[in-house]
């Protein structure tokens, strides 16, 4: 099936076909770095990492560009309260970033581009457009005429007039047109600067998307990414700025958004002071919980945050953690080979199962990126698996069919490459940690004590250790295989 992704600029899904065969090119806006991330930050960064690991999941090779907003109003204003350097300011949030992000199981971008590290790419583009008739010099400020670019409005559907009509009346006089946005600013004191035609400043907002995008993937590159707060007026100026600089479009082909997260219906942002940062919320909740949370939404629709819904989300995430452990357990625990148990039908049944959730996954996520169905395709696979392991406990003691194991293996490593795909069940994961090696036999001692002290017939004993290992999160379950433990 072919990857449908919703387009903002068209406002439909449209087929997605890639600029280059077998390649997919993607620039992500990425965050101002004069504060620790909050959830709302992180929405976008999940988002769109999981849309990276689909298309390689599908096989394709994909160049993945995200920036660091590096020079901005905020920065500066955040800088001066702290008595710092801007840019060491931003420095310092660039590296609390990747803590963060890491935490969470993005993956860091194949380039970080900073707008510090730019400024060439920068004042070209800037002096293009004015040579090209649609910027203009004022003291040493630079403005993009919004009234000479035709096509402007087309990505946020937004009119012109009516935007005029809106502005406020204490416009600066500076500008040709009330909406007139900057490309570069005249350096005030304090603040950091470089040289360029116009004097001393540093760029606006808007301008580092547009050289640092046309740097790493020219014109027309294939998806561009963001918040949906993004898409007026950062987004659709990145598209004036770039397609008056090159003479022609499209900047980008397809555009996406993924919506807000709010906080009692009201957007989460920094500027309300209603925001949770990631690092406070992973103080509370595994990573890998808080990922989940987010890819159990489809991304274009708003997700509201409460303790509740993350309390829901982690256990619905054990139940699929218990199912992929339990095929693990089966797999190890049972002797396989020759064998009269009459499970034809049953391997069959179970067999077809896992291919129709790899199925289900694969159409979810072509329809515009649906991880809500995706998350639900792999809860069908942990229902169908824990009733194939039931049926086989009825066989506890023998020796069961090669066929078992196989379609065990086959189950485990599907589960495993859909969950991935999402940003679960990876290695490195807290979940995977407290399975390593050492946890193992750690608890498989630990096992071993209480099932010499059940020989002796000391229940006190026995029974002590399973709810001590229960207070602290691990459950014990004593099955026909044998012991199993599990987190809670």
């Amino acid at each position: 099936m072919t990857v449908r992704i919703y387009n903002t600029l068209t406002n439909r899904k449209e087929e997605f076909v890639p600029r280059n065969s077998g390649k997919v090119e993607m620039y992500v806006c990425g965050p101002t770095t004069y504060n620790l991330i909050h959830l709302g930050n992180a929405r976008p960064l999940i988002v769109f990492d999981t849309v990276r690991r689909y298309f390689q999941y599908l096989g394709l090779e994909v160049k993945y560009i995200q920036n660091f907003t590096d020079i901005d109003d905020k920065i500066i204003n955040r800088a001066a309260e702290e008595g710092m350097d801007a840019l060491a300011l931003a420095e310092k949030y660039i590296k609390e970033y990747y803590k963060d992000a890491g935490a969470l199981g993005v993956r860091p971008a194949d380039i970080h581009p900073k707008v510090s590290d730019h400024m060439p790419e920068i004042i070209e583009m800037i002096q293009k457009i004015i040579d090209n008739g649609y910027g203009y010099e004022k003291d040493g400020d630079v403005y993009f005429s919004v009234g000479i670019f035709t096509g402007y409005g087309k990505l946020s559907g937004r009119k012109l007039e009516d935007m005029q009509a809106g502005a406020r009346i204490d416009v600066d006089e500076r500008k040709k047109h009330p909406m007139d946005f900057a490309l570069w600013k005249a350096a005030k004191p304090g603040e950091p600067w470089w040289e360029s035609p116009w004097g001393m400043g540093r760029p606006g907002w808007h301008i580092e998307c547009s050289a640092m995008a046309n740097k790493y993937l020219g014109m027309g590159f294939d998806i561009h990414g963001g918040g949906f707060d993004l898409v007026f007026p950062h987004h659709e100026n990145e598209i004036a700025q770039a397609e008056a600089f090159a003479g022609c479009g499209p900047f980008a082909r397809y555009w996406m958004h993924n919506g807000f997260i709010t906080v009692n219906e009201e957007k989460m942002s920094k500027s309300l002071g209603n925001f949770f940062t990631v690092r406070e919320i992973l103080d509370k909740y595994d990573p890998e919980v808080v990922r989940f949370y987010i890819v159990s939404t489809h991304y274009r629709s708003p997700l509201d945050f409460d303790d509740t819904k993350l309390e829901m989300n982690k256990k619905s995430l054990s139940r699929l953690h218990n199912a992929l452990d339990n095929i693990a357990a089966l797999k190890n625990s049972v002797s396989f080979g020759d064998s009269d148990i009459p499970l034809d039908a049953e391997i069959t049944a179970f067999d077809e199962a896992v291919g129709k959730a790899e199925q289900d996954f694969s159409e979810a996520m072509d329809d515009d990126f649906n991880t809500a169905l995706a998350v639900a395709s792999l809860f069908d696979l942990a229902r169908e698996a824990n009733a194939f392991g039931k049926k086989l406990d009825t066989y506890a003691g023998r020796k069961l069919p090669l066929p078992v194991k196989e379609v065990l293996e086959k189950a485990q490593g599907s589960f495993i490459r859909l969950g991935q795909v999402l940003g679960l069940f990876e290695p490195d994961s807290v979940h995977s940690q407290n399975e390593s090696d050492l946890s193992d036999k750690l608890m498989d001692l630990i096992i071993d004590i209480r099932q010499e002290a059940r020989s002796r017939k000391d229940w006190a004993m026995a029974d002590a250790i399973r709810d001590k290992l229960k207070e602290t999160g691990i459950i014990l379950e004593d099955t026909p295989q044998g012991v199993r433990w599990k987190l809670k």
